[in-house]
This record gives structure tokens, C-alpha cells and sequence, in this order.
């Protein structure tokens, strides 16, 4: 069988930027920053790092307490952007409970917040009766898939990637490949993830995180940019409806984009350190699957965290697929490195620059630093016309994932 076109045709974001995707691009556009000094983390010896964009939940209330209890504040806001994607893509419950319709979403775990939790009941007494059994249900790796299918009544493919931070773009990507091989017509697709000291802590312990930046926050993280000094931790939720191109057209939805191209590999060589020729394989494998060239390309969103070797490592990879004339920029410095959702929410950010013909810079990127000026930075926002873009997502584990879209 041939395989099918697949494209987007709803998004919808949870983020530090606050509720909705319009709000995300906004922030972007506006040149905001959402990253916060976090006052109550001083309480942790040792965490050298007191930063963090943290989402403001609202209105949780509006999700049935059937559905809610079992729900941490990840799956809530994936829950609220499914809601979002949804109603953009204009699905009825009728199409939403059909078994050619599920969901895919990424995460690193289950609810850090909850886990942490379960932990400070548990092991003061070792008395397991304190626990509640609705914790389980947002401990789970698969905790937003779940929760998301029981909401919205979802018959189809329930399914869960989990690899750190490139699992939503994984998550899509999957979806992809299930919709153009016949398998779903339509899939919810994308990724969550919670703020937590814990969480910051492990990136602090392998010495990646900032830490120069603890009293003037909107000042990092700094992506690119030659006085980088680490990621800072963000949370939040995006959704993409992923659906078969004839079937999105026999409903007369709104396409943001088709999905042309995906990859994904690992290194097998370092559990944490970026690797260039992985990256490299990487994007060309999306590249190729697309049929395109490097030139056809208008845009390159990276994953680009902050961080020493892994920003070195991705600008090196990419001018080695890419050269040095396509606008390259990565978002993390407005929200902060939002972990398994990265890939998706940074996805929905590209695809509005796609629909208003715009590039946006990575903010705090003032100079270009010397081991990544191989590739090209925008330092201001530019009227362009986006036709090609391909989204990056890397992890640890030595996992990469690249995806391309192309609007029609």
C-alpha cells in the first residue's frame, strides 16, 4: 500500500507563556520571558540552580471529577490543550470516540510532583496505607495517554514515548508513521511535563543547569549564545491533531502543515553527551524520507538547550547538513527547556511562524558564541516566508529526533 499523507490540523499548548497556543506565540513574538526565580527552592542543600518557568494552572475545575481524579497537573494540561486542539481542528465526539481515532503522548515519567509525593508519605514510617490509589494513576510513565483517552472517550491507538526530552517529537513522529501506513486516521499527539526541585536537581548534578542567573532570571537560559551557562527546567503540555490528508480535506479542516519527513536514531555511544554524527544522520534521514534537498529549507527550529556541548554539538551537526544560510533559532530561552513537551510545543511555536511568515530569534542570543557560529542566527525578528521547516529534538540516552514539515 502506498503511504498516506499526513498532516496537522489542530494545536493546542498549555505553557509558561501561558493558556493556549496564540498566548505561546505571543509571548514568543513579544519577546517575553517566563523563566522565575523559584524563592522555595532554597530549602534543598546542594541545588546550585534556583530557576524555573513554571506554568499557572487555571480552571482544572472544568475537567469532571471522574476524569480529574486521576489526573497530576501534567495530564490536567494536556487535557486542557487536547481540549484546545480539538476544537481547532473542529472534531466532533462522534469522530473523537471512532477506534480510528487515539492518542500518543511523550513524557520523561509520570508526574514528578506526585512521585515526590509518594516518596515523603511512604518512607518516614514505611506505611504504605497513606498512600491513596489514585496516586498510581499519576505516578504511571504512561499517565497522560491514559488520562487523556479516558477523558475525551478515545477507542483508537493509546500509546506512550518516553525518552526524556525528545518524547513528544518522538510521540509525533510515531504518530506519523502510524497514520501514513494505515494503521489511524486521525491521532492526538504530543507531550507534558511538570516543573520540580527534583527534576532541576538531576541536570544540576551533572553540572548543566544555570546557575550565574539566580537573581536576574529573564537573563537565561541562553541558547547559542557565547555567555550560555546551563538549561533552566519548564513545564507544560502541547497537542497536535495529526490526521490522513484526504480525510482532513473531506471535512474541509484547516491544514497548519504536512508532515513530509521523520528520523529518529541514537548515538550508542554516551549516556549523556551530545554527538554530532548521530545529529547528522539524524536530520538527513528526515531530509531524505521528505525527498527534499538542505537548500529547499526556510527554517531550522533546534532543540539548543543552554548548554556547553550540546548547543557545539547541534550547530556543528546542523552546518554540516545545512550550511550557514538558513535562519536557525531555538525557543528555549522565553520558557525554559520544558523536557519531554519540548519537541511538541516548540513545534506548534514554528508552525505559527510558518502561518505569519515570521522568523523569531532565540532570546538572550547577543553574541553568537565562537564554537556556534558555524550555522546562521537571526537576532531580530524578520518578515520571511516559511514553506520547509524541520524541528529537532535530542535526549539523553544519545537519542535524536528530527521531524519536517512543509506547508500546502
Amino acid at each position: 500500500m502506498k503511504d498516506r499523507r499526513v498532516v496537522i490540523t489542530g494545536v493546542g499548548a498549555v505553557t509558561p507563556m501561558g493558556y493556549g497556543a496564540e498566548a505561546l506565540f505571543e509571548g514568543i513574538r513579544e519577546g517575553r520571558s517566563a523563566v522565575k526565580r523559584m524563592p522555595e527552592w532554597e530549602e534543598y542543600s546542594g541545588l546550585r540552580s534556583l530557576l524555573a518557568a513554571p506554568c499557572e494552572l487555571r480552571n482544572e475545575k472544568d475537567i469532571p471529577r471522574k476524569s480529574r481524579r486521576s489526573m497530576s497537573p501534567m495530564s490536567i494540561m494536556a487535557a486542557q490543550s487536547a481540549d484546545e486542539a480539538c476544537l481547532d481542528a473542529g472534531l466532533s465526539k462522534e469522530e473523537l470516540g471512532n477506534s480510528r481515532c487515539g492518542c500518543i503522548t511523550g513524557s520523561t515519567m509520570g508526574s514528578a510532583k506526585v512521585i515526590n509525593q509518594a516518596y515523603e508519605t511512604v518512607l518516614p514510617e514505611k506505611d504504605f496505607s497513606q498512600l491513596t490509589s489514585m496516586m498510581f494513576f499519576k505516578c504511571m510513565a504512561h499517565s497522560c495517554s491514559a488520562n487523556l483517552a479516558q477523558y475525551l472517550g478515545l477507542k483508537g491507538m493509546v500509546m506512550a514515548t518516553s525518552a526524556a526530552c525528545a518524547s513528544s517529537l518522538q510521540a509525533i513522529g510515531t504518530g506519523y508513521d502510524m497514520i501514513r501506513n494505515g494503521r489511524q486516521d486521525v491521532l492526538l499527539c504530543g507531550g507534558a511535563e511538570e516543573v520540580h526541585p527534583t527534576v532541576t536537581g538531576i541536570f544540576d548534578l551533572l553540572y548543566a543547569t544555570s546557575v550565574n542567573h539566580n537573581d536576574d532570571p529573564e537573563n537565561s537560559p541562553r541558547p547559542f549564545d557565547a555567555d550560555r551557562d546551563g538549561l533552566v527546567i519548564g513545564e507544560g503540555a502541547a497537542i497536535l491533531v495529526l490526521e490522513e490528508y484526504e480525510h482532513a480535506v473531506a471535512r474541509n479542516a484547516e491544514i497548519y502543515a504536512e508532515i513530509k519527513g521523520y528520523n529518529t536514531n541514537g548515538s550508542g555511544e554516551h549516556v549523556s553527551q551530545s554527538n554530532a554524527e548521530a545529529m547528522i544522520k539524524c536530520m538527513r534521514g528526515a531530509v531524505d524520507e521528505a525527498g527534499l534537498k538542505a537548500s529547499d529549507f526556510d527554517y531550522i527550529n533546534a532543540h539548543a538547550t543552554g548548554t556547553f556541548q550540546g548547543d557545539a554539538a547541534e550547530a556543528a551537526a546542523i552546518a554540516e547538513v545545512f550550511g550557514d544560510s538558513i535562519p536557525v533559532s531555538s525557543l528555549k530561552g522565553y520558557f525554559g527547556h520544558t523536557m519531554g513537551a519540548s519537541g511538541a510545543i516548540e513545534l506548534i511555536a514554528t508552525l505559527l511562524m510558518m502561518k505569519n511568515s515570521l522568523v523569531i530569534p532565540g532570546h538572550n542570543l547577543k553574541t553568537p558564541a565562537s564554537d556556534c557560529s558555524s550555522i546562521c542566527h537571526p537576532l531580530a525578528v524578520e518578515e520571511k516566508e516559511i514553506k520547509r521547516i524541520i524541528k529537532n529534538g535530542f535526549a539523553f540516552g544519545g537519542v535524536n529526533a528530527s521531524l519536517v514539515c512543509e506547508k500546502i
